[in-house]
């Protein structure tokens, strides 16, 4: 009797990620890959047209999310699901809870070779239909534990000094340091002081970009150059143009989260 495949289906809004799941999906002759899509709406379309029986669903995509997937396809037949996630620390817990596998980025092939043979096991076991129930008590968990929605995030700040009044723009930040009721804004030769505290600053920044990683100190990612491992756990963080930063061990998770490496 001829093998049958389990029908398999790539959710992921990256090129880059897509291709190394659908790499180390064709090493395993039981699967047969019947689908890739690039965005969440793509991929509700696909459930129902192609009825995968695995799916590889990444987390964090624009318009609508993974989860928003879930919500999308609930009352229809579900795939059995991997998540695949780079900065959801909750959900991480969440996943655990409700028996529901995930894949952390950046993963390696060990710990996907674990995930997929946890899901090919749930999927010839007919295990996918309590699943749904599954996945919408932790829907319920993770959306009671989900931050309130953000504010609007800043593309300028207003700095006043000496009856001048200047704009900055946030893309154009380096890092920031605290400077008692005030910030220093650090931006290419030039520095600015804005009355803020660096904790109502940050939490007007978008976190995705601009990372706490010390009591003093906020650093845009996109200037990070190299990180130098130094006493204690704590590292150096050098910047393009040459600034070094402090990464206390205390601040190390967070960074860690918004570059999606381990360090």
């Amino acid at each position: 009797m001829p093998l049958v495949k389990i029908r398999t289906l790539i959710v992921d809004d990256e090129p880059l990620a897509r291709q190394r799941l659908r790499t180390l999906l064709a090493a395993d002759p039981e699967l047969e890959l019947v689908g890739e899509c690039g965005d969440g709406r793509r991929a509700v379309t696909a459930v129902q047209e192609l009825r995968p029986d695995l799916m590889f669903l990444d987390v964090e995509m624009p318009a609508l999310d993974g989860f928003g997937v879930v919500h999308s396809l609930a009352g229809a037949r579900l795939p059995v699901i991997i998540f695949v996630t780079a900065h959801d620390r909750y959900a991480l817990k969440a996943f655990e809870v409700h028996a529901l596998d995930y894949l952390l980025k950046p993963f390696d092939k060990t710990r996907f070779a674990a995930a997929l043979e946890r899901g090919k096991a749930q999927v010839r076991l007919g295990q996918s239909g309590g699943m749904e129930q599954r996945l919408m008590a932790f829907l319920r968990t993770v959306e009671d534990h989900r931050p309130s929605p953000r504010q609007p995030l800043p593309e300028r700040l207003v700095v006043k000094s000496a009856g001048r009044v200047s704009f900055v723009r946030v893309e154009e930040l380096d890092w920031i340091e605290a400077a008692g009721n005030y910030v220093r804004l650090h931006v290419a030769k030039e520095d600015h002081l804005l009355r803020e505290t660096l904790s109502g600053l940050e939490a007007k920044l978008d976190p995705r970009r601009f990372v706490r990683i010390h009591r003093s100190t906020i650093v845009n990612i996109d200037r990070i150059r190299q990180l130098q491992p130094a006493f204690h756990g704590d590292y150096v963080v050098q910047l393009h143009d040459g600034t070094e930063l402090t990464l206390s061990r205390s601040c190390r998770d967070k960074l860690e989260e918004a570059l999606g490496h381990a360090l």
